[in-house]
């Protein structure tokens, strides 16, 4: 497992010294370094390397002692760089040209480090295996309790999910049953609505037919009115006059032939035709067949049947 070097201007100074320390603080006053590359640079990163390598990480003190002198070097270059750019910046400018040049030499600056860093591979800390074994131990802690923190809040979640899953499945079940409520009601609805229908059409209906029988009613009525006004039976001396010979049989009226008639083509509308008798009077059966109410049998003259003028 490799592990970086972290820049300890990112980590948060203590307020304690820690063990170790002293050598870091001693080596950075004996050199002169100031500021963020100075004795407080090396008090943090002797903190930080005390906090990782304790008395119960069964690292040997010789681990120690390595990263101390590991540090001295990387201070050592990073006082040579200083040194340069403290030359650097020492350089005697214009006062009208000070600013842009200043501000491209903080440019140049800051590219440069920029491909240092991007060209810059990863370097062990140390190559003790007490060392790397004490990291990768305080690594994979780190993971452990990140991992268990995430495992912790999914859980939650989970169990919250799991909540609002059976509400929403009980809120789903009370809409079914609620649609199926609603679906009786609706069925109920247009059943009851087709019964009125019905019903209404029937009335309807009935109304209708209860128009016609009236009209027809009215109809037969002014027709047997009519009928007997203009078409009454013969009076006896007039018969007699006609016909010497008493009739064989009693004249009937000429509504009550058509009657006959008609009652004749709508109960046996395959054998319409009626025998003429004697209670038939001549005229009038010879006035049904010239104005074309009745038509006489093709074979048999003493049959005659109605006109069907209802088709």
């Amino acid at each position: 497992m490799l592990l970086h070097v972290t820049s300890p201007q990112h980590s948060p100074p203590s307020p304690h010294p820690a063990p170790g320390a002293s050598e870091v603080t001693r080596w950075s006053a004996r050199r002169g370094v100031r500021g963020p590359a100075g004795a407080e640079r090396g008090a943090i990163m002797a903190e930080w390397l005390s906090e990782i390598i304790d008395k119960d990480s069964g690292c040997p003190v010789n681990a120690k002692t390595e990263i101390v002198d590991e540090c001295e070097s990387i201070w050592t270059q990073l006082e040579e760089c200083q040194r340069k750019l403290m030359l650097r910046r020492k350089e005697t400018l214009k006062k009208s040209d000070t600013k842009l040049p200043l501000l491209k030499m903080l440019l140049t600056s800051l590219t440069v480090e920029c491909k240092q860093w991007q060209k810059r591979s990863p370097e062990l800390i140390s190559t003790n295996p007490g060392m790397l074994s004490a990291l990768g131990q305080k690594e994979l802690q780190a993971v452990k309790d990140n991992l268990e923190m995430v495992l912790a809040a999914a859980e939650s979640k989970n169990k919250q999910l799991e909540e609002d899953l059976k509400r929403e499945q009980q809120w789903h079940e009370e809409q079914n049953q609620l649609v199926d409520f609603l679906t009786k009601m609706e069925e109920e609805t247009k059943a009851q609505a087709e019964l009125a229908q019905k019903s209404s059409d029937i009335d309807e209906l009935q109304n209708e037919i209860l128009k016609v029988t009236t009209f027809k009613n009215k109809l037969l009525i002014a027709l047997t009115e009519f009928l007997e006004e203009h078409f009454p039976l013969p009076k006896e001396g007039v018969s007699a006059k006609k016909n010497s010979e008493k009739p064989a049989a009693e004249l009937i009226t000429l509504h009550k032939i058509l009657e006959i008639l008609i009652e004749q083509l709508m109960h046996r509308p395959h054998e319409p035709y009626v025998t003429i008798n004697d209670s038939f009077w001549p005229p009038y059966v010879e006035l049904l067949l010239r104005y074309g109410i009745a038509l006489r049998h093709p074979e048999d003259p003493n049959r005659m049947r109605l006109e069907a003028f209802h088709i």
